[in-house]
């Protein structure tokens, strides 16, 4: 998975083809200044790689405003936004309740480093609303939350390894910033400078959807893994759907060898149902890590469990972990407004509908003109793929070489007012913002962008 990362983030800064379709390319002159300008201040020039549109055509667009499902960059350019915020922002940009709530937050002030009644608010709503947890624990982002729920799961099984998945990325932790190595069962490899390879050596990779893999896993490293971490709905290197027979066996395994089982639930908590993948699969994880959804965009993140794990967590038990902006009341405001509007009866069901009859509609039209080419989708996520495969469940079944196809149909996208993640390995988000006339401008720019793809004469 992490070569995969090595390919998004390398490339020819710029780099952008004649232009020889109907549509003229938009203006990148402002987001191209910004973006010089960026360089001289941070590494890349931007503050998160796959920002740098390194395995897109051009340069990066600097983001101005959002509002719906319309972001605005620095040139003007409008687009209807699929990418939302990298999925957090299921009710679309700058939300009017979200806006409100906040802005009548700050109002008492932003940051106390100190407990205010807003995270009792905002466990209370997750809590009384999700059955496979009983206490959780706030915390700043995505990777933090993962970083902590590991910590957790080794001072309360006292084991040192872990397990994961090629093909899951779990944030920048140290002892998962690691690739598989040769054979069906490795030690992670280093796959970063700067992670020490006795970091590597406590994290065991498999490839997913390989029940052999995970019986020797077992077999090999008996009475040694703390936990296995998945994410359940795999959405950070393409759509890579697991069936539900697997994911039960991997419950049934941990739970015969005293393992937790980790659900990273990032991405997919809170986006296919409130409950997550936990809910959608109706399997009970041991653990569960979240993100920025929880917030409404703003930067958040938790990890949760039961009352008897989490008691192992200081100040109760012996397993630290802080932070000052942990439970900020801003970011705490977002998500009571943001969960408020997702636990409302009929909002998973109309949000999932509208994106089932968009990612059909568009697999339709390709699957008649004989495209090779599959949209995947669960809940509100989805992606595109160049492939006649019917599923794929391991990153080593997606075709690398396909990636180039998904250049050109992000240069179409964006001239037609499309905003997709820059790379082909994301996936997609759909929000409650975007309403049927978007939808359908949306995908009759994604037809006309399979078009010319498929009917260029230039070797993609």
């Amino acid at each position: 998975m992490f070569d995969t990362f090595k390919k998004m983030f390398s490339g020819n800064e710029g780099d952008m083809p004649v232009n020889t379709s109907n549509k003229p390319d938009i203006s990148r002159e402002k987001s191209a200044e910004l973006y010089e300008k960026a360089k001289t201040y941070f590494p890349g020039g931007v503050n998160s790689p796959v920002r740098a549109f390194k395995s897109v055509y051009g340069t990066p667009l600097f983001i101005q405003k959002g509002d719906g499902c319309h972001v605005w960059d620095a040139d003007g350019n409008q687009f209807i936004d699929f990418c939302c915020s990298w999925g957090p922002l299921i009710l679309g940009h700058n939300n009017a309740k979200v806006r409100e709530r906040v802005t009548e937050v700050m109002q008492s002030g932003m940051s106390f480093g100190a407990p205010t009644a807003l995270e009792n608010d905002l466990a209370e709503l997750i809590l009384k609303n999700n059955k496979y947890l009983e206490k959780i624990r706030f915390v700043s982002s995505g990777t933090e939350a993962v970083m902590s729920a590991i910590r957790l799961a080794r001072g309360y099984t006292k084991r040192d390894k872990i397990l994961k998945f090629e093909g899951c990325y779990h944030g920048h932790v140290d002892s998962l910033l690691v690739k598989a190595g040769s054979g069906l069962v490795t030690f992670g490899e280093t796959s970063s400078a700067g992670v020490p390879k006795s970091f590597a050596d406590e994290t065991i990779v498999v490839s997913l959807n390989d029940r052999n893999a995970l019986k020797k896993a077992f077999e090999e490293f008996k009475d040694q893994i703390a936990a296995v971490i998945i994410e359940p709905i795999p959405a950070n290197n393409g759509l890579l759907l697991q069936e539900k027979e697997y994911l039960q066996f991997l419950r049934d395994i941990c739970t015969e060898n005293k393992t937790l089982l980790i659900f990273d639930e990032v991405i997919s908590g809170f986006r296919v149902g409130f409950e997550g993948a936990a809910g959608f699969y109706q399997i009970k994880p041991d653990m569960v890590t979240y993100g920025k959804i929880i917030g409404g965009g703003l930067p958040v993140g938790a990890y949760g469990a039961s009352k008897e794990i989490m008691s192992n967590v200081s100040p109760e038990g012996s397993v630290y972990q802080a932070g000052t902006l942990s439970g900020n009341p801003v970011a705490m405001a977002a998500g009571i407004a943001q969960l408020s509007e997702l636990s409302r009866l009929g909002f998973y069901r109309d949000l999932n509908g509208k994106t089932q009859e968009f990612v059909d509609s568009i697999q339709r039209f390709a699957t008649a003109r004989n495209y090779k080419f599959k949209v995947f989708s669960v809940g509100s996520i989805f992606w595109f793929a160049f492939t006649d495969k019917e599923a794929i469940r391991s990153a080593e079944e997606i075709d690398a070489s396909s990636m180039e196809k998904f250049k050109v149909m992000h240069r179409e996208l964006l001239n037609r007012g499309i905003y997709l993640g820059p790379s082909g390995y994301e996936v997609g988000f759909i929000s409650s913002a975007h309403s049927k006339i978007e939808l359908e401008k949306a995908k009759r720019a994604i037809f006309e962008s399979l078009d010319l793809v498929f009917r260029s004469n230039s070797k993609i």
